[in-house]
């Protein structure tokens, strides 16, 4: 085979809703500043559920998606930075759980550009002939990671996962990632103590490296896809912040009916689940059209980012 292509996706989220009302009564903050700052105005929350129990949701269902039987799938992925299993992996947990037999499984960590990384590795491995069909998941319970006295951080991040089944293809649907770190600013986005971690970041040179360096990054994977930007029908990046988000896409060409991702409203920051949280629900609701370029780019702590183009499923 020449490639791969994504066939089916699936998403979950817990029950549980934290609003920014609920936030003012446990931080200094209110409803009107954490708008203006990240555009966020819920998240979710996994009150009894582990980050296997929703890799294992959302995988379960993309697997479902796909009609493939449990034995087909030859690799499973795990993009995640908040799962405190090391061994099993977490990978190797859903392969229990789905009874997937013999399958190779690991876990990465790239902090939010995970799944674009995972999904890139995939890919990777499909064109290699090493496996046919592959599991490629991001989850995180980042509020297991949340500073709840830290106004500035602990309004952004929210819970949830996100899965893609891949399976190798004649025509390559899944183009060649844009991937990279710069580990001069690896302390800007990072867990600290290690035996409680917390998440921290430094918000404004997050935002201004974002915002400055990567809408170019982002334009070279639609170049090494073979397409402008001015082709794509829709662009999932990373939800960290919807001011980055805006900020970002102006600066690529695009269309005036592309379709941007901002589930990080509802959905908050949720890290290397962000991307195929968000890619699942647009597609479940028939926003992007499917046969058509979507841009996947994400980009977090390292300072680390990965992207590439796929066709939407």
């Amino acid at each position: 085979m020449s490639g791969s292509r994504v066939v089916a996706l699936g998403h979950h989220q817990p029950q549980r809703v934290l609003t920014n009302a609920d936030l003012e009564k446990m931080v200094d903050t209110d409803d009107e500043w954490i708008r203006q700052r990240t555009g966020i105005a819920t998240r979710r929350i996994a009150d009894d559920e582990s980050v296997t129990d929703m890799a294992a949701s959302a995988a379960a269902k993309a697997l479902a998606a796909s009609g493939l039987e449990p034995a087909a799938i030859g690799q499973i992925i795990v993009a995640t930075c908040s799962a405190i299993d090391r061994c099993p992996s977490i990978a190797a947990q859903v392969a229990a759980r789905l009874n997937v037999p013999s399958a190779v499984c690991f876990d990465l960590n790239n902090a939010c550009a995970g799944f674009c990384t995972a999904l890139a590795t995939a890919d990777h491995t499909l064109r290699a002939g090493a496996a046919q069909h592959a599991l490629v998941i991001g989850a995180e319970k980042m509020s297991d990671l949340a500073d709840w006295t830290d106004r500035a951080s602990c309004i952004l991040l929210g819970d949830g996962a996100g899965a893609a089944v891949l399976s190798a293809s004649d025509e390559p649907q899944i183009g060649p990632v844009t991937w990279g770190s710069d580990p001069t600013r690896n302390n800007a986005v990072r867990l600290v103590d290690a035996w409680q971690p917390r998440f921290a970041q430094e918000g404004q040179a997050v935002f201004r490296w974002a915002t400055s360096e990567l809408p170019a990054v982002a334009a070279q994977a639609c170049e090494r896809a073979g397409i402008a930007t001015t082709d794509l029908a829709g662009i999932v990046t990373h939800q960290a912040n919807l001011r980055i988000i805006e900020a970002m896409t102006r600066k690529l060409e695009l269309r005036d009916d592309v379709v941007i991702a901002r589930d990080v409203v509802d959905s908050g920051n949720t890290s290397a689940a962000s991307v195929p949280l968000a890619l699942s629900k647009m597609v479940e609701r028939g926003e992007l059209p499917s046969g058509q370029p979507v841009l996947l780019f994400a980009f977090g702590g390292g300072l680390s980012w990965a992207g590439q183009v796929v066709t939407c499923p």
